[in-house]
């Protein structure tokens, strides 16, 4: 198993690190198919965060983080006691790792980061691979596990499990974590978000949401996850004084208010006819999604798909390699949905490719 590789940068991380991520493949100067975040932020955003700028020489007041909770739970129709406000979704599986679980089982192919936090908790952590099209109700889940994980959409499969089947993973005793970074992209025909969970008030059930994919904020890091209060409570009991910057509170205030809800929509709306063009355009060049695709991402296989990558970025695209992904290997791509005009380009490219390869075959 190949595992995190400490004190090296993630653009020197080998692909097969677990640490390395889609930010290390979109160097500057390439078409970014590798990062799964949306182009931004939106004007009302930056609007939002330039107003606050004269206010950061003062520490982030209560009221204002209880403020902005009370948007999150209005928004999931929850309590605001259900809310904890993260700086990005990454410091909460941080947090749910500090509960002390003795053995978590990760559906896998999955976000690396979970295992990281949890391995560095001294959890026990399996592994769990359903066979493509890795439908959870697949999933060999151990007796034993007091905490279940798993992505949904998931990352990088664009797997979007029914609720119903996350929920009969519940046992007594066992935590459910469920990873809903994408979930706001997500669509059954016009109805937003159909299988999230994030409304259900449940003592076994903890739900981590963030807003940077879906706004482009990754630079910002902001998140929130539901969880009961107790839960948040022994979560919390350690943490530092002032988690949560006035920028972050900010900017969850204008993603979780009226119109940034209203701007979900609609890049829900645009993922989905933007990643139907992408899904026609590689069925063009003999590529296919491995499974039906519900987030801002696909992903395909081809052999040889390193070398792919690597004749891609020498024509100016950046795409993500899969090979660190538990359950996938060097021949898998992870391609992020773009507007039509890039999507266009990438496929030339890749048609481009393969019949370089075909001429000298030939020869």
């Amino acid at each position: 198993m190949t595992v995190d590789v400490p004190g090296l940068t993630p653009s020197r991380r080998p692909l097969t690190d677990r640490g390395r991520h889609g930010d290390a493949d979109a160097e500057p100067g390439l078409i970014d198919f590798a990062v799964n975040v949306r182009p931004g932020p939106p004007a009302f955003i930056v609007d939002a965060l330039t107003s606050r700028i004269a206010d950061l020489a003062a520490y982030p007041a209560d009221a204002e983080a209880q403020r902005v909770a009370t948007l999150a739970a209005r928004v999931h129709g929850r309590e605001v006691d259900d809310v904890l406000l993260l700086g990005g979704a990454a410091e909460g599986f941080e947090l749910v790792a500090r509960l002390g679980f003795a053995h978590a089982a990760l559906v896998q192919p999955s976000f690396t980061e979970p295992e990281r936090v949890l391995v560095a908790a001294g959890t026990r952590v399996t592994h769990v691979v359903p066979p493509p099209p890795w439908r959870l109700r697949d999933a060999q889940i151990p007796d034993d596990a007091d905490l279940v994980v798993v992505g949904n959409p998931t990352n990088p499969t664009s797997v979007l499990h029914p609720a119903v089947d996350i929920l009969a993973l519940r046992r007594p005793g066992r935590t459910i974590l469920v990873d809903e970074a994408f979930a706001d992209l997500t669509l059954d025909g016009s109805r937003l978000e159909p299988e999230s969970v994030a409304h259900l008030r449940l003592d076994d059930v903890i739900v981590v949401r963030s807003v940077t994919k879906t706004f482009g904020l990754a630079g910002l890091r902001a998140g929130y996850l539901l969880a009961p209060p107790a839960v948040i409570g022994a979560m919390t009991a350690r943490r530092r004084h002032w988690p949560v910057g006035t920028l972050t509170l900010e900017a969850l205030a204008a993603c979780l208010g009226v119109e940034g809800q209203a701007y979900a929509r609609e890049q829900a709306l645009t993922v989905a006819a933007d990643r139907a063009h992408l899904v026609d355009g590689l069925a063009g060049v003999g590529l296919s999604p491995l499974a039906g695709p519900h987030a801002p991402y696909v992903l395909v296989s081809t052999p040889g798909a390193l070398d792919l990558k690597a004749a891609l970025r020498e024509r100016g695209f950046a795409v993500r390699s899969c090979a660190n992904f538990v359950g996938l290997g060097p021949d898998h791509l992870r391609l992020a949905v773009r507007p039509a005009e890039p999507t266009d380009a990438l496929i030339a490219a890749v048609q481009d490719v393969k019949d370089r390869h075909e001429e000298d075959d030939r020869r």
